[in-house]
């Protein structure tokens, strides 16, 4: 069963640029910093910003906080009361990108952007400008960093903080060579790996076309993010946009960040992210990212199944792969089918002798990288002499 009602502010407003999705559930305390956040935003009415508070199954005084709020902000707030027996994040989340859409195209506002964060973060002041501004530059989603806020930080264990260390380090360096070995040129380097909802942007357009946010219980942000670039949308992962959010181990969503983190602290050596695989593994995949996204662009993937056996993939199942006309969908597709790309995370203790690797493995790329660059610098330089000298030559000024 489903209850609800929308209150706030319903006058017509100017034509907005870009709407921010909040779901929100029993928030009363960390709601007010959140809007205000998204009040303070620079070039705030260049913008034209719009805020929907998706209050879902609240029982705390949530709702009289946004509504004492909503006079001082000045930023047209939209709050929305649900009750739903069957929800979790993803349908709240959900429900407020949906609400955030409709309000954008009421106005008919074919170019606009959603926004989404959560109730218990906190963008910085130039959030919604440089998620724009990626977006103007040409790509169709952003996703942006996040920090743990340093009240909460302060009461999290120390092992916890060092683990953090150790994963944030050895995913920085992976990073990095998947930058190098499998450039993407609407995601460059220097990019980063969070899809986290706590900061997400996107083309209201690409969020219809991809179907909207998935309504799961768990990872919606992820498998959104997922659907987005199996679609061949340019996701841009910019390390430029961060939120701060909370630290608590006590979370709204089961499943979450929160409980992630309390695993951690109750069983150490909890596996780590799957991204966070074996270098070996990690450097192999990256070269057939590469490998495939090369035969794709040249029209060769369905001609040639010679890479399938290297991947473990049958040749009827490489054929069906090769029929598929988006890259992303693709690439999906063969880390599905490959038992050779299947992510096997490491455990914490096998992490520092992973990052020295990988360290070492950088040192060797950026040397080759800055000695191929002087090479061609050179090429240009002589090249460019040779045609000034034939030049002159030509005018008889030698």
């Amino acid at each position: 069963m489903e209850t609800g009602d929308d209150c706030g502010s319903q006058d017509p407003a100017p034509a907005l640029r870009c709407v921010v999705a909040i779901p929100v559930r029993n928030e009363a305390e960390r709601i007010g910093a959140c809007l205000e956040a998204l009040a303070a935003q620079q070039s705030i009415r260049a913008s034209g910003l719009g805020v929907v508070a998706f209050l879902n199954n609240c029982t705390d005084a949530t709702a009289h906080v946004v509504a004492a709020l909503q006079p001082s902000l000045g930023i047209p707030v939209r709050m929305i009361k649900r009750s739903y027996e069957g929800a979790n994040a993803g349908w709240a989340r959900r429900e407020a990108m949906e609400a955030a859409a409709a309000w954008l195209e009421e106005g008919d506002t074919a170019d606009g952007v959603i926004l989404t964060t959560d109730a218990d973060s906190r963008v910085s002041p130039d959030w919604v400008r440089r998620n724009l501004a990626a977006i103007t530059d040409g790509v169709d989603a952003v996703a942006g960093r996040i920090a743990l806020d340093e009240v909460d930080a302060a009461r999290l264990p120390d092992a916890l903080h060092t683990r953090g260390r150790l994963e944030g380090g050895y995913e920085a360096r992976l990073v990095e060579l998947e930058a190098l070995i499998d450039p993407v040129p609407h995601d460059p380097w220097p990019r980063h790996w969070t899809t986290s909802g706590a900061t997400l942007a996107v083309r209201l357009s690409t969020y219809r076309r991809v179907g909207g946010m998935p309504p799961l219980a768990v990872g919606e942000d992820k498998a959104f993010v997922s659907s987005l670039l199996s679609s061949d949308a340019r996701v841009r992962h910019d390390p430029d946009i961060l939120v701060v959010t909370s630290g608590r181990l006590d979370g709204r969503a089961p499943g979450g960040a929160a409980d992630t983190m309390k695993l951690r602290c109750e069983v150490p050596e909890s596996p780590c992210d799957p991204r966070l695989e074996p270098l070996p593994r990690a450097l192999f995949r990256y070269a057939w990212r590469r490998r495939l996204r090369r035969l794709h662009a040249s029209g060769r993937l369905d001609q040639f199944y010679s890479w399938a056996p290297w991947l473990g993939i049958r040749a009827d199942e490489a054929r069906d792969i090769a029929r598929l006309q988006a890259l992303g969908a693709l690439l999906a597709a063969v880390e599905a089918a490959s038992p050779c790309l299947t992510y096997r995370p490491l455990r914490p203790r096998e992490l520092p002798r992973h990052t020295r690797w990988s360290s070492a493995v950088l040192l060797l790329m950026r040397g080759a990288g800055c000695l191929g660059r002087s090479f061609h610098a050179a090429q240009d330089k002589s090249l460019a002499y040779g045609q000034a000298r034939a030049s002159l030559e030509r005018t008889g000024d030698t």
